[in-house]
């Protein structure tokens, strides 16, 4: 169970991204640089009293998740692009994750009103008591109602302080064999993606949002000195390689990346796209399971 002042930090981050997510829909327009609406998005969420929880993500068409751009990036939306953006605010690491995705230029359709209303389903029948195998058959018939496929490989995700990934998986399909009940008090952010391909997610290069996982001898003197600062800076929770621009050099960076990985000392999320490079569309929700149902914080 949440205490009265883990609920009220958990409200206070869901409404900041809430806010933020509001906000940056009027960036949304062609020609708009992907760089200058990350940039808005992580500075509002500080303006507004949270952190970032996590990069924002900016997705674009084909790309479910983790792009998010960096210091000389000059990618630019384009009229008729599904941008995918995935905001995650924490208040003390009280974390709040929110997603929606937006037609460049154009009014939502199919594609993402499979998306949404998939995420709509799953959210009315969540409650404690409730297996996540029942929230995964929701969003799979939703989607599937409108023709497109969910992913099968990407799910939604249970939250505990300063901890993105608590373990427990809300999947986009219905598997029988998923038999995590919901608890009241859990947070969950339950996010559906629609797509036009197959149905599944691989990984592509670049990689530009990694998360720190535990110490490591460190061969490297620079490299051990981002170490220090990523522990330092970002705790357990994910951050951008547009993060340590700026710190360091670009060749400094990714040497030391390099090696911070392959120890194990640093987790590297790669680039997520749809195996046939089918359109992806996402909407998410951060939710507290209750007795009787959930409260939306997002």
């Amino acid at each position: 169970m949440l205490t009265e002042s883990e609920r009220e930090k958990l409200i206070k981050a869901g409404e900041i991204a809430r806010q933020v997510k509001s906000e940056v829909a009027k960036l949304i327009k062609p020609e708009v640089p992907l760089y200058d609406i990350a940039e808005f998005v992580e500075k509002r969420i500080v303006e507004l009293g949270g952190k970032p929880a996590f990069p924002c993500n900016l997705s674009l068409n084909a790309v479910a998740a983790h792009y998010t751009p960096y210091k000389g990036d000059t990618t630019v939306l384009k009229e008729g692009d599904y941008l995918k953006v995935d905001i995650g605010v924490h208040v003390d690491g009280y974390i709040a994750d929110t997603a929606e995705t937006f037609r460049v230029g154009m009014e939502e359709d199919d594609l993402m009103t499979a998306a949404k209303e998939a995420l709509e389903s799953a959210i009315s029948v969540a409650r404690a008591g409730v297996k996540v195998s029942e929230l995964g058959k929701a969003i799979e018939e939703a989607i599937r109602k409108y023709g497109f496929n969910p992913i099968v490989n990407l799910s939604g995700h249970k939250i505990q302080r300063f901890n993105l990934h608590a373990g427990v998986s809300i999947p986009n399909i219905h598997r029988p064999n998923d038999n995590y009940v919901l608890q009241e008090g859990d947070i969950f952010a339950i996010e559906p993606f629609a797509t036009t391909g197959a149905g599944q997610v691989i990984e592509v290069e670049p990689t530009l949002i990694y998360m720190y996982i535990k110490d490591r001898p460190v061969r490297l003197p620079q490299a051990r000195l981002i170490l220090s600062y990523i522990k330092r800076e970002f705790g357990t929770l994910p951050f951008a390689y547009r993060w340590l621009q700026g710190n360091f050099t670009d060749g400094q960076i990714r040497i030391a990346l390099k090696q911070l990985v392959r120890i194990g000392a640093v987790y590297a999320y790669p680039i997520l796209k749809e195996i046939r490079g089918g359109l992806v569309s996402q909407f998410e929700h951060t939710i507290i399971v209750e007795e009787d149902g959930v409260t939306v914080i997002t």
